[in-house]
């Protein structure tokens, strides 16, 4: 069948939302980690609202890197062990497009909740209107990122058997940055100030990877292939 590259993107896309939605617990164990771990710390530390408000942009985007990671160990892992990646690193199209649909098939089953929840838990940390409008907007920009260089990491280990650690610490460090700009935008919300420039290089992030994270990817997954 030949399909153009539109049409193949959107082929991989769809099928790996529906694999997706017949493995629920693969769907819900992020979203509810990145619950337990925000409705929690208010448990743990001072209840106190000035406090709370303070603690917000970091505990929420930690909690939301430490669901990401979570849940990219399946990521290409499935695909690997039924034999479906190997028909599709036969195909005349370029590996890393299909990279990208998976990856964008990713976040919109783990990622995506998470973004829809956290306003919801923002509320809880008495957070304004205003910061809740830049947390949200900073982690619709930052969780697309997470995931494409989850991406790397996931691919290079995805031959591997319980490779969650090596997974963490190999890509940890490159999602450090977006942890930061995404909380310092909030916490300047939070202050009154203009949050633009984390934002924009949030976005910046997220165009570098974009153009980089499924080329390297796809390399990686033909090494874990052999």
């Amino acid at each position: 069948m030949n399909l153009g590259l539109g049409n193949l993107f959107w082929v991989v896309l769809q099928r790996d939302l529906l694999v997706a939605m017949r493995r629920w617990s693969d769907i819900c164990n992020p979203v509810i980690f990145f619950v337990l771990v925000v409705a929690l710390f208010p448990l743990a530390l001072n209840p106190r609202a000035e406090f709370l408000r303070a603690l917000a942009p970091g505990v929420l985007w930690i909690a939301a890197l430490l669901a990401a990671l979570l849940s990219l160990n399946q990521l290409f892992r499935a695909d690997i062990e039924d034999g479906t990646m190997e028909q599709l690193l036969t195909l005349p199209y370029p590996l890393g497009l299909v990279i990208l649909a998976k990856t964008l098939a990713h976040w919109l089953v783990t990622g995506l909740p998470v973004v829809v929840v956290a306003p919801l838990l923002a509320i809880t940390y008495h957070l304004p209107a205003d910061a809740i409008g830049i947390l949200l907007l900073s982690l619709l920009i930052g969780t697309p990122t997470l995931s494409l260089l989850g991406s790397i990491g996931a691919a290079l280990t995805a031959g591997l058997r319980q490779s969650g650690v090596l997974l963490a610490l190999m890509v940890g460090p490159l999602m450090l940055p977006v942890l930061m700009l995404g909380a310092r935008a909030t916490d300047i919300a939070l202050s009154g100030d203009d949050p633009t420039g984390p934002l924009y290089l949030l976005g910046a992030l997220l165009a570098l990877a974009l153009s980089l994270a499924p080329p390297a990817a796809a390399m990686a997954i033909r090494i874990s292939a052999d």
